[in-house]
């Protein structure tokens, strides 16, 4: 039986869209994060292989669920992440859900409508951002916001791969009825330039991210550790303008990821969203411990 090993896709969590485990967090919080993405990157190179077989996909996932779970030691990404969720007494939920998800990726690979596509993300995307707030121990409210903006990134990834996801695994995340609607076909995905029909459904599909940036737009604010929060404002301000290039750019034709020399205004911008949110959020707790 081949080996998740034998899967890697060598990607790190620098080649990521979004900070992961930057400097900007704490450094006895990075270990804990780092094993949670190399776990999620294992699994997710295991579901996205393009010549492995399901059988040997859903055996490997299988594997790295029963791993972490104690029932076996077998899956090194997986006996990793457990050691560091005993040591920090943590649950294994949000790594059993993410399995979960790299499930579907094996077995489902078409999307009716925006709920099932949500659905998807609280398995593939909300679980990460929960995860990284359990570590730092913030509180569960914070979790719709985070939920919003995780589920944000994700839509906004599956966007930009449209193409590569179809002609390398049939996989299509991009709901059938924002398709139809706009009169788009799924076979137009391999091609080198998006159709009118395409190029709409995209758009609106865009569009519709932005919303859920909207309901996330709290969720610095929300967050109690600084360093933590500090992050949370730039992953925002990148989703922001990713969302909005995806808006107006072809994914199919055009780029639509950011280059290092757009970035330093979009850190300028967060660095002063940041100031803002915190300023205001400190007046209100200053005020409220000396209200009479």
């Amino acid at each position: 039986m081949i080996t998740s090993a034998e899967l890697q896709s060598g990607k790190g969590h620098r080649d990521e869209n979004f900070p992961v485990a930057s400097a900007l967090i704490q450094r006895r919080h990075r270990p804990a994060i780092l094993a949670f993405y190399r776990f999620a990157r294992a699994a997710d190179d295991v579901a996205d292989h393009p010549t492995a077989s399901a059988e040997e996909k859903l055996h490997l996932l299988e594997e790295m669920d029963r791993t972490l779970t104690g029932e076996l030691d077998s899956a090194p990404e997986a006996l990793t992440l457990r050691r560091v969720l005993d040591e920090r007494k943590l649950s294994a939920q949000h790594g059993l859900m993410l399995l979960e998800a790299f499930r579907r990726d094996v077995t489902k690979l078409r999307y009716a409508d925006w709920d099932e596509l949500m659905d998807y993300c609280r398995y593939s995307a909300m679980p990460v951002g929960r995860f990284v707030l359990d570590v730092h121990g913030e509180s569960r409210d914070t979790w719709p916001a985070n939920d919003a903006l995780c589920a944000a990134l994700q839509v906004i990834n599956h966007l930009q791969d449209c193409g590569k996801d179809y002609r390398a695994l049939d996989r299509v995340y991009l709901p059938q009825d924002a398709m139809a609607a706009a009169g788009a076909k799924v076979e137009e995905l391999g091609a080198d330039r998006s159709s009118p029909g395409l190029r709409q459904a995209i758009s609106d599909l865009a569009r519709r991210t932005t919303q859920l940036l909207d309901e996330a737009r709290p969720f610095a604010s929300q967050i109690r550790d600084a360093r933590l929060a500090f992050e949370t404002t730039v992953v925002q301000r990148l989703a922001e303008d990713l969302a909005r290039k995806l808006i107006s750019r072809d994914p199919l034709s055009q780029r639509v990821h950011h280059r290092k020399s757009a970035l330093v205004p979009l850190l300028l911008h967060a660095m002063a969203r940041f100031a803002r949110t915190r300023f205001s959020r400190d007046r209100r707790a200053f005020a409220l411990r000396h209200s009479p």
